[in-house]
C-alpha cells in the first residue's frame, strides 16, 4: 500500500486531554517516524509536531481523531513525495 509523509501539528490547551492524545498515539506508533514537544508556559498549552509516514486514510484517521479530543486542535500538512 502506498505511503505518504506528512506532519501533524497538534496543540494542546485542555491538560485533561493528555492521556488520551498520548494512548492514540501509542496506537498509531507504527506509523510514526518522530515526535517533538514543546511546552509553552506563557500561555499554559503544549505544542507538538508528530511526523509520520503512513496511508492517507490512517493520517486522515488519526489527524480527525486527535482534532476531536476536547481541547486539542490538529493540522496536517503533507509532502509531495
Amino acid at each position: 500500500m502506498e505511503t505518504r509523509v506528512a506532519v501533524i501539528g497538534i496543540i494542546v490547551e485542555d491538560m485533561s486531554s493528555v492521556s488520551q492524545l498520548n494512548s492514540m498515539l501509542s496506537e498509531f506508533g507504527q506509523y510514526i517516524i518522530g515526535r517533538m514537544g514543546l511546552p509553552y508556559q506563557k500561555r499554559g498549552i503544549h505544542i507538538i509536531s508528530i511526523a509520520v509516514d503512513a496511508p492517507q486514510d490512517v493520517i486522515s484517521s488519526l489527524g480527525g481523531r486527535l482534532g476531536r479530543l476536547p481541547g486539542v486542535s490538529a493540522k496536517t500538512a503533507y509532502a509531495n513525495v
